[in-house]
């Protein structure tokens, strides 16, 4: 009953200290129709750093990046460092994802349909996710060490409630290059008040989108016949 009592009142603690931080993202210099066509703003993250808080316990609870119609989903997702995502495919055929990047290097290996493979992901950065038979099929998954973040909304807009204090704030956005988005990190302290940031421009000059090699670091071979049964699928 005292545990119950204390978890309540921590709780409630934070409810009360807690403060919004919000603003709005904008993205420029884009070759993309949803940007350029229906202003759609969606899908840059914005993370807090806190600079004087104890680490974030590891996350217990599993987070879930789906393959279905040959597409992973979320195409974006940001986790805390620690979290473990589970694969599961959702298609009737097989998929293999991995990722041989900058980030954490992972291989499920191939798995069939109907099953599931999980990955603990403790190494902070951004892990581009691909599937080692279908070329057309990525992902990206963000790294963080904080718990602190969320993606914007269409119109650009984002909001997160923190404890007040003093942060670091970041933006990730995949069309970006790491020095624009070096760039636009800035620290901000948080009263215990509604902090406004003001509006962040990101621009998508200089990205460049080159084509992927499959996870032996060679060129995918001609597009794979999903009728065709691979190892260990039954007949």
């Amino acid at each position: 009953m005292i545990l119950r009592s204390a978890i309540c009142f921590s709780l409630l603690t934070f409810a009360v200290h807690a403060a919004a931080v919000t603003g709005s993202v904008s993205l420029r210099d884009s070759r993309v129709d949803a940007v350029n066509k229906r202003r759609d703003f969606s899908g840059v993250v914005i993370s807090l750093v806190p600079l004087n808080q104890a680490p974030p316990p590891v996350p217990q609870k599993h987070a879930v990046m789906t393959q279905k119609n040959k597409t992973f989903s979320p195409h974006l997702l940001p986790i805390l460092a620690g979290t473990t995502i589970d694969f599961p495919n959702y298609d009737p055929i097989f998929h293999n994802a991995f990722s041989s990047y900058n980030g954490q290097i992972f291989d499920v290996g191939l798995y069939p349909p109907g099953t599931s493979k999980s990955v603990r992901f403790t190494r902070t950065g951004v892990v581009r996710v691909f599937c080692n038979i279908h070329p057309a099929m990525s992902a990206v998954i963000l790294v963080l060490a904080t718990p602190y973040f969320t993606t914007t909304a269409k119109d650009g807009s984002f909001v997160l409630d923190v404890p007040p204090g003093a942060y670091d704030l970041n933006v990730f956005h995949e069309r970006a290059t790491e020095q624009t988005l070096s760039l636009l990190s800035q620290r901000i302290l948080v009263m215990d008040k509604p902090y406004t940031v003001p509006p962040i421009v990101v621009s998508e000059s200089g990205y460049l989108i080159t084509p992927h090699k499959n996870k032996y670091g060679k060129d995918y071979t001609a597009p794979p016949d999903d009728q065709v049964a691979y190892p260990g699928k039954s007949q």
